[in-house]
């Protein structure tokens, strides 16, 4: 079938064949759609939406567009985490790594900053000599002997999948519940795995802002990966304050290493982290149950092992080999830190978490534009959680910049972005559900 009858039976709400869809992708991958027809195509489906059946053969279609990962050579059951973005949110670089050390193996394809949400790759980068694109013997040779890696996305993986992206990206078809679903599982598919956990987040620093959007994501994700092949469970989590207390890239890492030398217990963050550990061991039938996973990744965590896993992935992968031993000879500091200090005394009872990731931007640590270079160093350390008591003049988070006149107008967004108040707030839970 040509491309316009396809485009043309989409738009009129019709139901389009798995094979419809395949000829589809298949002429996208090979180049021979115009960029009119994409866009076309896309804005057909944001109007009338895919069913269930739609979105499935459209995500299969896009993972088959390059290279299927294959790991038939690796005796551990192969899992993977994902996440749909959030204001310091680096679970990914804690939860590989103690999902190793309790017997899983991870490849994991990750990306880079989008919007006001940081990206896992980018804080890689602030690790000197780290090889975020190794090449597939490498990347093979990481997952085999340390049991995870932590890359970017090759062109070989999920072809279709960003030529379609870079065309939604400018024609305002992005939020889309079906092309979001199959974006995110082509490229999980391709990796060749066999469970998989989501992180759907929800509130003023998520992309879905409502609950009801957000449930009806994850119910999406959920609902096409399980029918794609791949075992799939989804938590909802709070995104209406930084999850943990750095936003940027070398401070997001180096709360990743007080995390794995077990200096973050009691925090939202190591909730999180434990509960998608816990959700990965049961799914992939390491333990009988999340609870039982839970003590099993608080052990890993603990003991060192995970630890000890991430130090050989970094190395692996070009990084030092003794990142955890030395961390202030290879993260480089920002010249200018300064306190943040609370206005009046009282209780943070709300934040504006999208505020602070555009803080995070402006002091030069993410993208406006696709070319723009990242400056790894500057960001927000030290943040309070919500429910903490202030008095006038403590710090409430500190400021990493490169220059004093960016520092000072980081200062003054991070106080304006919470809300101080006389009574104690009651705050949503740091997981609200599972599908």
């Amino acid at each position: 079938m040509i491309p316009q009858e396809i485009i043309r039976r989409k738009r009129d709400g019709e139901t389009l064949s798995a094979d419809d869809i395949q000829a589809f992708i298949s002429s996208l991958a090979a180049g021979r759609l115009s960029e009119g027809q994409i866009g076309a195509f896309a804005m057909a489906v944001w109007f009338k939406g895919m069913t269930r059946d739609e979105t499935v053969a459209l995500t299969s279609a896009m993972a088959r567009s390059g290279d299927i990962l294959g790991w038939a050579d690796i005796d551990r059951p192969i899992a993977d985490k994902h996440s749909t973005g959030g204001v310091g949110d680096n679970v990914s670089l804690m939860l590989a790594p103690i999902a190793v050390a309790c017997g899983l193996a991870v490849p994991m394809i990750s990306g880079r900053g989008l919007g006001h949400t940081g990206g896992t790759l980018d804080k890689l980068e602030s690790i000197p000599g780290y090889a975020i694109t190794p090449d597939a013997t490498l990347f093979r040779k990481t997952v085999r002997e340390v049991g995870c890696a932590i890359i970017g996305q090759t062109g070989a993986l999920a072809p279709a999948d960003g030529k379609l992206y870079a065309v939604r990206d400018v024609t305002a078809t992005v939020d889309s519940i079906p092309l979001i679903t199959a974006s995110i599982l082509s490229k999980k598919l391709a990796a060749g795995l066999q469970t998989l956990v989501l992180d759907v987040k929800v509130g003023n620093g998520a992309f879905m802002s409502e609950r009801s959007g957000a449930e009806a994501l994850a119910r999406s994700l959920v609902d096409v990966a399980n029918g794609a092949g791949v075992k799939t469970s989804a938590l909802i989590t709070d995104m209406n304050q930084p999850l943990a207390d750095a936003a940027g890239n070398v401070v997001e890492i180096r709360n990743c290493l007080d995390f794995l030398a077990g200096r973050k217990k009691g925090t939202r963050l190591e909730t999180v982290v434990l509960a998608f550990a816990a959700e990965m061991l049961a799914s992939s039938g390491i333990v009988a149950s999340p609870d039982e996973g839970k003590d099993r990744a608080a052990e890993a965590l603990s003991s060192g092992k995970a630890a000890d896993v991430f130090a050989r992935m970094v190395h692996m992968l070009g990084g030092p080999s003794d990142l955890l031993e030395r961390p202030d000879a290879y993260l480089v500091r920002a010249p200018h830190i300064r306190p943040v200090l609370a206005s009046q005394s009282g209780w943070l009872r709300a934040c504006d978490a999208r505020e602070i990731g555009i803080g995070v931007i402006d002091l030069g640590g993410g993208r406006r534009h696709p070319s723009d270079r990242i400056d790894h160093r500057v960001g927000f350390a030290d943040l309070l959680p919500l429910g903490t008591y202030v008095n006038r003049g403590d710090p409430i988070g500190t400021v990493h910049a490169a220059d004093e006149t960016a520092a000072e107008a980081a200062a003054s967004a991070l106080a304006d972005a919470y809300l101080i108040g006389d009574s104690e707030p009651l705050l949503p839970a740091v997981i609200s559900a599972r599908l």
